[in-house]
């Protein structure tokens, strides 16, 4: 299994379908399960950290059309550019992750608190100079979307988590993973948490230390007996 896919994938793979939006793995084979989301507000079609498929454009018009591609973390550019290049639509940071905008050739908007008009606000997870990552949250339908500090990846969960705080992050979760009550939970790799998911992001959280040497152990065994 390739830790990352590479090229314009055709068998690609649905994931995540409710009510507002929904998401895809454009590499299924690949470890580390790059997660895209498109949020279907209001006939506008809002892109979060997307990796590209084809077809995938096809898939969006059935929705309306798109507003705008979202970036969340620093290291997730992914094909943001060329997907914005293509829709003709700017990409849009999070204020606190200014930066960022010059390594885009396409028009770059800020928001500092809520995403134009839909509804999804932006909440720091992790700033720092090696981490810079955001949160969307929506208080009306209780959809969060958090790109890296958790996930439901194998490299990020011990056997008995559904949900777990990247392996980076173990020994310092960030608090303000706990400070929302959501109802669901998109992910920048994996497959969402779409029932208790308060709950589950809360013991996600809670367990971070307690089940690191647990994690770190199973990767080690999974690099040596890959």
């Amino acid at each position: 299994m390739p830790i990352k896919g590479s090229g314009t994938p055709t068998a690609w793979e649905e994931i995540d379908r409710f009510e507002g939006g929904f998401g895809w793995i454009a590499h299924p084979e690949e470890a580390m399960q790059r997660a895209s989301h498109a949020l279907t507000i209001d006939g506008d079609v809002w892109l979060v950290d997307p990796v590209d498929a084809d077809g995938i454009d096809e898939l969006l018009a059935e929705h309306g059309d798109t507003r705008g591609v979202v970036v969340l973390l620093d290291r997730h550019k992914r094909d943001a550019e060329a997907i914005a290049r293509r829709h003709d639509v700017s990409i849009w940071i999070p204020q606190f992750m200014d930066g960022l905008s010059d390594e885009f050739d396409a028009p770059v908007e800020q928001f500092r608190y809520e995403l134009a008009d839909t509804g999804y606000t932006a909440h720091e997870v992790v700033d720092n100079r090696f981490w810079r990552e955001a949160m969307l949250y929506n208080d009306e339908n209780g959809v969060l979307i958090v790109p890296e500090a958790v996930g439901t990846t194998e490299y990020a969960t011990t056997d008995g988590e559904s949900l777990g705080v990247h392996p980076v992050l173990r020994l310092k979760p960030p608090t303000s993973l706990s400070r929302l009550d959501p109802e669901r939970i998109l992910l920048g790799h994996g497959e969402g948490i779409h029932h208790d998911a308060a709950e589950t992001l809360e013991a996600a959280v809670r367990g971070a230390r307690s089940n690191t040497p647990a994690l770190y152990w199973k990767n080690v065994r999974q690099l040596f007996s890959g």
